[in-house]
Protein backbone atom coordinates (compact mmCIF):
# COMPACT_ATOMS: atom_id res chain seq x y z
CA UNK A 1 0.00 0.00 0.00
CA UNK A 2 1.08 3.44 -0.71
CA UNK A 3 -0.09 6.51 0.53
CA UNK A 4 -0.39 10.48 -1.04
CA UNK A 5 -1.43 13.75 0.66
CA UNK A 6 -2.88 15.85 -1.53
CA UNK A 7 -3.24 19.97 -1.41
CA UNK A 8 -6.79 20.74 -1.64
CA UNK A 9 -8.19 24.36 -2.00
CA UNK A 10 -11.89 25.24 -0.16
CA UNK A 11 -13.54 28.17 -1.13
CA UNK A 12 -16.95 29.49 -0.66
CA UNK A 13 -19.12 29.18 -3.55
CA UNK A 14 -23.23 28.92 -3.91
CA UNK A 15 -25.58 27.03 -5.59
CA UNK A 16 -27.24 28.38 -8.73
CA UNK A 17 -30.08 29.66 -6.85
CA UNK A 18 -27.79 31.27 -3.97
CA UNK A 19 -28.24 28.99 -1.63
CA UNK A 20 -24.41 28.87 -0.29
CA UNK A 21 -21.88 25.90 -1.32
CA UNK A 22 -18.23 25.38 -0.99
CA UNK A 23 -16.23 24.36 -3.66
CA UNK A 24 -13.14 22.11 -2.98
CA UNK A 25 -10.47 21.48 -5.62
CA UNK A 26 -6.63 19.96 -5.80
CA UNK A 27 -4.66 22.87 -7.90
CA UNK A 28 -2.72 20.09 -9.49
CA UNK A 29 -4.85 17.89 -10.69
CA UNK A 30 -7.76 20.36 -11.47
CA UNK A 31 -6.65 19.80 -15.49
CA UNK A 32 -8.02 16.11 -14.71
CA UNK A 33 -11.13 16.65 -13.25
CA UNK A 34 -10.30 17.19 -9.00
CA UNK A 35 -12.74 19.37 -8.15
CA UNK A 36 -16.25 19.12 -6.48
CA UNK A 37 -18.45 21.33 -3.87
CA UNK A 38 -20.92 20.21 -0.99
CA UNK A 39 -23.77 22.24 0.94
CA UNK A 40 -21.02 22.63 4.12
CA UNK A 41 -17.38 22.68 4.05
CA UNK A 42 -17.22 19.43 5.51
CA UNK A 43 -19.46 17.24 2.97
CA UNK A 44 -16.91 19.56 0.28
CA UNK A 45 -13.98 17.96 1.82
CA UNK A 46 -15.19 14.38 2.26
CA UNK A 47 -16.31 15.06 -2.04
CA UNK A 48 -13.02 16.06 -3.07
CA UNK A 49 -11.59 12.61 -1.00
CA UNK A 50 -13.47 10.53 -2.85
CA UNK A 51 -12.42 12.27 -6.24
CA UNK A 52 -9.11 12.17 -5.67
CA UNK A 53 -9.04 8.26 -4.41
CA UNK A 54 -10.77 7.66 -7.87
CA UNK A 55 -7.89 9.45 -9.68
CA UNK A 56 -5.42 7.84 -7.73
CA UNK A 57 -6.85 4.65 -8.66
CA UNK A 58 -7.34 5.46 -12.68
CA UNK A 59 -3.58 6.82 -12.02
CA UNK A 60 -2.03 3.53 -10.84
CA UNK A 61 -3.76 1.32 -13.32
CA UNK A 62 -2.73 3.27 -16.00
CA UNK A 63 0.82 2.91 -14.50
CA UNK A 64 1.05 6.89 -14.56
CA UNK A 65 2.97 8.69 -11.65
CA UNK A 66 1.35 10.89 -9.43
CA UNK A 67 2.51 14.32 -10.59
CA UNK A 68 4.99 15.76 -7.14
CA UNK A 69 3.38 19.01 -7.65
CA UNK A 70 0.33 17.81 -6.11
CA UNK A 71 1.85 16.42 -3.22
CA UNK A 72 1.82 18.28 0.04
CA UNK A 73 4.47 18.96 2.43
CA UNK A 74 3.30 21.37 4.48
CA UNK A 75 0.32 21.06 7.81
CA UNK A 76 -0.61 24.62 6.85
CA UNK A 77 -2.95 23.52 4.10
CA UNK A 78 -5.67 21.51 3.85
CA UNK A 79 -4.95 18.38 2.82
CA UNK A 80 -6.45 14.88 1.75
CA UNK A 81 -4.91 11.45 2.33
CA UNK A 82 -5.15 8.46 -0.08
CA UNK A 83 -4.35 4.81 0.50
CA UNK A 84 -4.20 2.73 -2.75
Amino acid sequence: MKSYVFKVVVVDDEHEDGRPAFRAYCPALEYIGASTWGDTREEAMKNIGEVLHMIVDELVEAGKEIPLDALIASAESHAVLVTV
